[in-house]
């Protein structure tokens, strides 16, 4: 039950979070294209690579209850599979096959460089 609460308190500052973020960034975009799920998304690759590099060896520095509250909890909250789907549809919807594709395996691809590149920057300043 423990395991559940912590879960429970990062997924509420992640989901504040990326609702935030998401409106923010979204809302400096002129044109129809997902750049606030995008980032959000993009960022939370990038703090869970971070958080994993950290804690990559045995007996890393964060504790089975940090590891949760943080990755499963706050990073879970703050990215967002559904609504990334869901905005890929909306543009295939739309017929705008071309952002519909940049959006998809950009995402992809960001996302992989931005775990790779957090994992990176946690091994050089641990």
């Amino acid at each position: 039950m423990k395991e559940v609460l912590i879960v429970s308190i990062g997924s509420f500052f992640g989901g504040g979070m990326r609702y935030w973020i998401s409106k923010m960034v979204q809302s400096c975009t002129v044109i129809a294209f997902p750049f606030g799920t995008m980032a959000v998304n993009v960022a939370g690759c990038l703090i869970i690579g971070f958080l994993s590099g950290l804690n990559w060896r045995e007996g890393g520095w964060m504790s089975p209850s940090a590891k949760l509250l943080l990755t499963t909890g706050f990073c879970g909250g703050f990215t967002t599979f559904s609504t990334f789907m869901s905005e890929g549809e909306g543009l295939m919807k739309e017929e705008n096959y071309v952002y519909m594709m940049l959006y998809l395996f950009g995402s992809l691809a960001l996302g992989l460089i931005a775990v790779l590149a957090g994992h990176y920057l946690a091994k050089i300043i641990a």
